[in-house]
């Protein structure tokens, strides 16, 4: 480690780098997440990077925090969606609670139930999004050490994918 500005940095030689974790699901190889906040055509609204032994569920909230104020009608902008879908890793009645304390109806598949609960339907969409997010290997293949820049990359691509839905075809 190397001292700069009052805190530690990874030195280029080091592995890892910051905000990264053991992958439950790749043999521990240390790795980060994306978290995607989307609407319903795939345009993201939020989007944060942990580590990837964090829980899903616990960048919820925050990521829900994130979202601009959405301009149109006269009045109030409104800040939160109206429903929030979900897959099993969000079911926690923890988070239920603070969602529809928020004014959101929670969409969130139980855990422990077969599958088919039909929320297949809307959660393509996010996925949809992340497949458009890694046709750039630099956000797939995880080369930076510090979690400032790899954000930053994330940052962009999402810009990106916002401007490619929101142009107008001529």
């Amino acid at each position: 480690m190397v001292a700069c500005r009052r805190r530690r940095q990874s030195r280029a030689g080091e592995k890892g780098g910051s905000a990264t974790g053991p992958s439950p699901v790749d043999r521990a190889r240390t790795g980060s997440k994306h978290h995607l906040l989307v609407e319903a055509t795939g345009i993201p609204l939020a989007w944060a990077l942990s580590s990837g032994n964090r829980h899903d569920v616990t960048q919820l909230i925050p990521l829900l925090d994130r979202v601009p104020p959405v301009r149109g009608r006269v009045g109030r902008p409104r800040r939160r969606p109206q429903r929030l879908s979900a897959d099993r890793g969000y079911d926690y009645d923890k988070y239920r609670r603070e969602l529809r304390r928020r004014g959101i109806k929670p969409e969130i598949a139980r855990r422990g139930t077969a599958h088919g609960s039909g929320l297949g339907r809307y959660r393509w969409v996010v996925e949809r999004t992340f497949a458009w997010l890694h046709q750039s290997k630099r956000l797939l293949v995880r080369y930076d050490r510090r979690h400032e820049t790899h954000e930053a990359f994330l940052a962009i691509a999402c810009c990106l994918v916002c401007f490619r839905r929101v142009q107008p075809s001529f």
